[in-house]
């Protein structure tokens, strides 16, 4: 049984995912509206596997019977000033969503929840990840900054990219 600190965290959390996927859906419609069409793609999958997240939270709150409680999103913003400035956003709302899963994880440590210790040894790692892409998108982006066919070339590339559903979806029927 999880205990009421982590159900509430979790809970949270969830809200916190699909904040996030709101987030990522506003900078893909800005990216597409400003003629980018391969970052508008990039953000629209960070905006699906959000959602995922979201997902594999509430999946794991009904094995544990628990109760998935929905709150309202907070508003976010709806344009940017340049793509370079979506990335470094994105970098920095990715630091606070790994700061939000570490504390996750203190909490179930503190409980002695192993099995929440191990979900959320996969969002650890997701973290890393997401941190990981977002510099790597800035660095991108800054090397070929004033550069208009060099971020043709960029944007045609991230247009390439594609979902993969997260490993602790695959399989399920979500």
């Amino acid at each position: 049984m999880l205990s009421t600190r982590l159900h509430n965290a979790i809970n949270a959390q969830i809200n916190a995912e699909l904040w996030s996927a709101y987030l990522y859906l506003a900078m893909s419609l800005d990216a597409e509206s400003k003629g980018y069409k391969g970052v508008a793609n990039w953000f629209y999958i960070q905006f699906q596997e959000e959602q995922a997240h979201a997902r594999i939270f509430m999946n794991y709150l009904n094995s544990r019977d628990a109760k998935v409680e929905l709150l309202p999103i907070d508003e976010v913003p709806s344009s940017w000033n340049s793509v370079l400035d979506m990335y470094k956003q994105t970098l920095e709302h990715e630091k606070k969503v790994t700061s939000l899963i570490n504390n996750l994880a203190a909490i179930a440590n503190e409980d002695r929840d192993f099995a929440s210790i191990n979900r959320l040894v996969w969002f650890i790692d997701e973290q890393v990840e997401e941190e990981e892409s977002a510099r790597d998108m800035i660095f991108n982006v800054e090397a070929v900054e004033g550069d208009k066919y060099g971020m043709y070339m960029l944007d045609k590339e991230l247009a390439a990219r594609v979902y993969n559903v997260p490993a602790p979806l695959a399989g399920s029927a979500e």
